[in-house]
């Protein structure tokens, strides 16, 4: 008779590190807590949810604190996994890597939930579920950095993305079903393919574990070479979709424009820095020994990808309804093509940290200045039917809220006075000479160039004289205000202006601040260049 009574039973029981994971715990318990107070709250006090929602973010980047200083702290760690080397038995490693893309994930949630306080109200939005799933991908985006085996990244990357659907779809004015379908299933797609490439990537490595993988692939048989390199392959195709790179890139405008505009801007940053962090995590240290191949693979991908999202917006026009959000859609596909730089430049650089803190450091600038130009679309148009054409004469009409879509422009075209999103692009422009790929350097600078004609041509709107009648997107009012301008269809030039709430005021004066003090002292994200990420 077999005995099945294990030798030493505590070596079954492992304590888990609650400071480590505290960033992602702190979002999910309030995911939770929000979703029963909702429950029980008056409806007259439905606003709390989101101030509770903000509060617990707030508290999660707090968390990070303890974590910034000593050596990676690791919990949900194997014993004995074959090929692994300090932390590469574990699950979840809280290092400087998970850490910049955790600031980034709930930094950046942070901003949307404050962007949408306002949007709930006016839109008619169902508040708990609203914040419930904010909170909850929030919480998926913030595990995912951390995340350091091929399961957990997919639950990671699926918690983020399944709350997301639902967030496009609680706008009802039947764009928003469209737009979550589209986004939807082009999701639903792109994750099949990566589960069947990593199917593919485990059966050939023998392990999940991220660098166990490595080893596996190292030393896996002829006869499996070519199993594991299509794996390699369909995994990379399926995070490539979650960073909105070309050819995975069609449902970005629709689903943008569809969504209500916080959420377009938390999926323009918070969801494409999750699948940058996944992408990062499984080339770099799974994909390790097939570094030249899906260096080659990304620096394509990124030339590509730059340059259709560039003529994408190229070809919008500035007087259709929705133009202002497909051009931001558009130019978040550009700007994805100069965040995967830094990745493929590390495929040619497997040993040196640099290229991948290009791409952290990339991502914080995009992050805070692409959310507070939604921002200012927030604040100017109503829903996200404005086009850009009314902007024209804002500088006239809010100055304040000109000069900050001014200064967010200028940041990421790369162009004094903004400082840091020029250092931005000299830092991945520097990560692909050193790699020396010259030739992506050069397509890079190309489009740098093109980029700067939409994004000069909207900063020009802002001062233009303004039209006698304007557009029929009137600004933004306060909640329960009546007036001319709570009407749709009323001029947006026509009676006095009416004050931000308090909930875009913060917005606007939280992001514009962050550009401006990086701006003026660079070496603060710049840092994140010589960090060890791992």
């Amino acid at each position: 008779m077999t005995s099945l009574a294990v030798a030493n039973p505590g070596s079954l029981i492992q304590s888990v590190d609650w400071v480590a994971i505290a960033p992602p715990l702190i979002a999910a318990l309030a995911a939770l807590a929000v979703l029963v107070t909702d429950l029980f709250l008056p409806a007259r006090h439905k606003r709390w949810l989101g101030r509770l929602t903000a509060a617990a973010l707030a508290l999660a980047i707090v968390s990070l604190l303890p974590l910034t200083g000593g050596s990676p702290r690791a919990t949900f760690c194997a014993q004995n996994v074959t090929g692994a080397t300090d932390n590469a038995g574990c699950s979840y490693v809280a290092d400087h890597f998970a850490l910049v893309f955790q600031l980034l994930a709930l930094g950046g949630a942070l901003i949307a939930a404050l962007l949408s306080a306002h949007t709930v109200e006016r839109e008619e939005l169902p508040g708990g579920e609203y914040w419930f799933l904010l909170l909850s991908s929030a919480t998926g985006a913030a595990l995912l950095p951390a995340s350091r085996d091929l399961a957990t990244l997919v639950i990671a990357l699926e918690v983020a993305s399944l709350p997301a659907f639902a967030l496009v779809a609680l706008r009802r004015d039947g764009r928003g079903a469209e737009a979550a379908l589209k986004f939807f299933l082009s999701s639903v797609t792109a994750t099949a393919v990566m589960l069947l490439g990593i199917g593919f990537v485990y059966a050939a490595s023998g392990s999940l574990h991220l660098g166990a993988v490595a080893t596996g692939l190292e030393h896996a048989p002829a006869q499996l070479k070519p199993l594991a390199e299509a794996g390699a392959v369909l995994t990379l195709a399926g995070f490539a979709f979650k960073v909105a790179a070309v050819p995975f890139h069609f449902w970005v405008p629709d689903t943008y424009t569809g969504a209500p505009l916080p959420v377009a801007g938390y999926l323009s940053v918070v969801g494409k820095a999750a699948g940058l962090a996944g992408l990062a995590l499984v080339t770099t240290i799974a994909f390790r020994p097939y570094a030249h191949t899906w260096g080659l693979v990304l620096a394509v991908l990124a030339a590509v990808t730059m340059t259709v999202g560039n003529a994408g917006a190229l070809r919008q026009r500035f007087d259709t309804r929705y133009s202002a959000v497909r051009l931001l859609a558009w130019s978040s596909v550009g700007q994805a093509g100069y965040l995967l730089v830094p990745l493929a430049a590390a495929g040619y650089a497997p040993t040196t940290t640099d290229p991948l803190g290009a791409t952290a450091a990339y991502a914080l600038i995009y992050g805070v200045v692409n959310l507070g130009a939604f921002g200012v679309v927030a604040a100017v148009g109503r829903r996200s039917e404005a086009g850009v054409d009314d902007f024209r004469g804002l500088f006239a009409r809010r100055r304040w809220t000109a000069l900050a879509l001014a200064f967010f422009l200028l940041c990421l075209a790369g162009l004094p006075p903004g400082v840091i999103g020029l250092f931005g692009k000299v830092v991945v422009f520097r990560a692909a000479v050193d790699a020396g790929l010259g030739w992506l350097a050069v397509v890079m600078a190309v489009n740098v160039v093109v980029a700067l004609y939409y994004y000069l041509r909207w900063t020009a709107v802002l001062f233009a004289p303004a039209p006698e009648t304007a557009p029929a997107a009137a600004p933004v009012t306060v909640p329960g205000a009546e007036g001319e301008g709570d009407r749709p269809g009323a001029a947006a030039g026509t009676g006095p202006e009416r004050r931000l709430p308090v909930s875009l005021t913060a917005t606007l004066g939280l992001t514009a601040s962050v550009a401006v003090v990086l701006s003026a002292a660079p070496q603060l994200v710049l840092q994140v260049v010589g960090g060890s990420l791992f």
